[in-house]
């Protein structure tokens, strides 16, 4: 999976500007607040079909502009295919591959990305929230078909949400209640799939990596924990649909009181275990952080089982918050695809990398 070329064109500070990838490694250096992280927004939305940063893509269209666009050419499998993205704001994100319209959802394959930023340094330090969205994200590059449920589980479950806020003033909304119910079930059993698959692979991957990390003194394991009516996430989706619909039954009354909804794979959590023990409560900080490293590159290898060739890895200045033995661990793991490096330009990482050298300035790029 490689990135050949970039053209951005009223993408944040970026004005207009096209900016040429080596397949190796590149490292992004330059002063802070000068469009680093901006240019590896724009490669992972060539991936994701979303930004990494922003919920809304109005945020993303630079001052002055009324809309911003990426184009790029990509190559995956020995294909080149060129893709255009097009936030406007009011209107549907425009995506095309050679010229072919797509959805967000459909652009994944195209080319995968696997992103780490200082904030997943804490993914094991965090509420449940972070391991949900790293499930999303990998998940939905891998799976075409599960940002389609994601997307259309989140509307379902803001509706129902809404309805147990506000059915005390519009006591007819609770018509309504018992279908929106009946519909987040549905969807879960979905989700819970894709989501128990991809932890238990993700397990499996990220188990090796963290015992050479740790230099063989530590042993990493993740599970995935969903709606507790579940005993079996593998089992078949109609059987973890009833299963969620007992959930839901048993906690109707506690919904309507309390105005939550209080069943459904949105409070999904992915448990991570160190030595047998929670790494949440008894890890070290020094710990979390390997343990969150090997995560990430435990991902890196998922996608290159699930596609024979590696995705994208998008490293925006995570290596600044590690320290000397964690950073070499890192840099020696990193061979063998593209990966984009974000750093400040007095860090040392360009001389110990060997890679080509983007230098950006004002959202301006400079080789």
């Amino acid at each position: 999976m490689i990135v050949r070329r970039i053209a951005l064109n009223g993408w944040r500070n970026y004005d207009f500007e096209t900016i040429d990838f080596s397949p190796g490694i590149n490292v992004i250096r330059g002063r802070n607040a000068q469009g680093k992280t901006n240019l590896l927004e724009a490669v992972y939305m060539l991936a994701a079909g979303r930004s990494f940063r922003s919920r809304f893509d109005r945020e993303i269209v630079g001052f002055g502009y009324s809309s911003a666009e990426i184009l790029a050419d990509v190559e995956a499998h020995g294909r080149e295919q060129t893709v255009k993205i097009v936030l406007s704001p009011g209107r549907r994100k425009q995506i095309t591959v050679n010229s072919v319209k797509k959805t967000a959802s459909e652009l994944a394959g195209t080319i995968t990305a696997v992103l780490f930023c200082p904030e997943d340094l804490s993914l094991v330090r965090d509420g449940a929230v972070v391991r949900r969205r790293l499930m999303d994200n990998a998940i939905g590059q891998l799976r075409p078909g599960y940002a389609a449920v994601l997307t259309e589980y989140n509307r379902i479950l803001e509706q129902k949400s809404a309805i147990l806020r506000d059915y005390h003033e519009k006591p007819s909304l609770l018509y309504t209640l018992d279908d929106f119910s009946e519909r987040l079930c549905r969807l879960s059993a979905k989700l819970i799939r894709y989501r128990a698959s991809f932890v238990e692979r993700l397990g499996k991957s990220a188990a090796p990596i963290h015992r050479e990390f740790s230099g063989g003194s530590d042993s990493l394991a993740l599970f995935y924990k969903t709606v507790s009516t579940v005993e079996n996430p593998f089992a078949s989706e109609k059987e973890i649909y009833y299963a969620v619909c007992e959930h839901q039954e048993r906690h109707r009354k506690a919904e309507l009181e309390s105005g939550q909804c209080l069943t459904g794979a949105h409070r999904d959590d992915m448990e991570i275990e160190i030595n047998g023990r929670s790494a949440r409560t008894f890890a070290s900080q020094g710990q979390k952080r390997t343990a969150a490293l090997s995560i990430k590159l435990g991902e890196r290898e998922i996608h290159l089982q699930e596609t024979d060739e590696y995705p994208v890895l998008l490293l925006d200045d995570v290596l600044s918050e590690l320290d000397g033995k964690r950073q070499e661990f890192v840099l020696n793991r990193i061979g063998g695809g593209q990966t984009l490096i974000t750093c400040c330009e007095d860090d040392g990482i360009t001389e110990r990398t060997g890679g080509r050298v983007i230098t950006i300035d004002g959202g301006k790029a400079a080789l």
